[in-house]
């Protein structure tokens, strides 16, 4: 008996339950999230090194609910595409849609992707200064595409084009008004955040929902291309 374990545990040998003398194979742990292979404690279920880093674990939170919007927007767009038709007799887009303010909308939404992206680099530089600059440049824009697209609204109501006139309305103003609430949720959390980095500065729970702000704005920016390349751009050519 004692031969036969010695001829499986001896040097140079592999146990058949695991690694080389009984213990575990070695896991490959590129990224270094804390679980150290043979190692691991039975207490808490993680690795020597401990649970992943709060960044990653928030971040990655945080992506599955951007996932799940783009899912809301997804499902937006394809009523809206199957609707685009049921105009009930009323006007359809090319006759309703102005393509300079959209234009002019898309232009301010851009830039404050541009200026949100600048005050990313300023936070990670920790210039308090720059960041808050920034983002007021950001906050200024976000507001110009809000007003631009209430006054849309508006005209479009006045017009006798509300809502309630076609399906093809409704489907508009349900896509094109659930993307303007995002925005407004998105300017309440940045006026947050540069309050917080006035107050309290670069801790690292503030960097981290900063962070995750932009991710949300530049989220907001992909979803705008898609509502002015299939509403306005299809519906004004259509």
């Amino acid at each position: 008996m004692s031969s036969t374990t010695s001829a499986f545990a001896g040097p140079g040998r592999r146990d058949p339950a695991g690694g080389a003398g009984g213990k575990p194979p070695a896991k490959h742990d590129p990224y270094g999230l804390g679980r150290d292979a043979g190692r691991d404690s039975e207490a808490t279920g993680h690795g020597s090194g401990g649970p992943s880093p709060k960044y990653i674990v928030v971040g990655y939170g945080f992506w599955i609910f951007i996932l799940s919007d783009f899912i809301t927007f997804a499902t937006l767009f394809a009523a809206y595409a199957v609707l685009k038709d049921a105009t009930a007799g009323g006007p359809a887009g090319a006759a309703l849609f102005d393509r300079g303010g959209v234009a002019l909308e898309t232009v301010c939404l851009l830039l404050s992707s541009f200026t949100c992206g600048m005050a990313t680099l300023a936070m990670r530089a920790r210039s308090v200064r720059w960041f808050q600059i920034a983002m007021a440049a950001t906050a200024v824009l976000g507001l110009a595409f809000l007003g631009l697209e209430v006054h849309e609204f508006a005209g479009l109501v006045a017009e006798g084009a509300g809502p309630s006139r076609s399906a093809f309305l409704s489907a508009f103003f349900t896509l094109v008004g659930c993307h303007g609430l995002h925005v407004s949720v998105g300017m309440l959390w940045l006026g947050t955040m540069m309050a917080q980095v006035w107050a309290k500065g670069f801790r690292d729970d503030i960097v981290r929902r900063t962070s995750c702000w932009a991710l949300f704005w530049h989220a907001l920016d992909i979803v705008w291309v898609g509502v002015f390349t299939v509403v306005y751009l299809m519906g004004v050519s259509a």
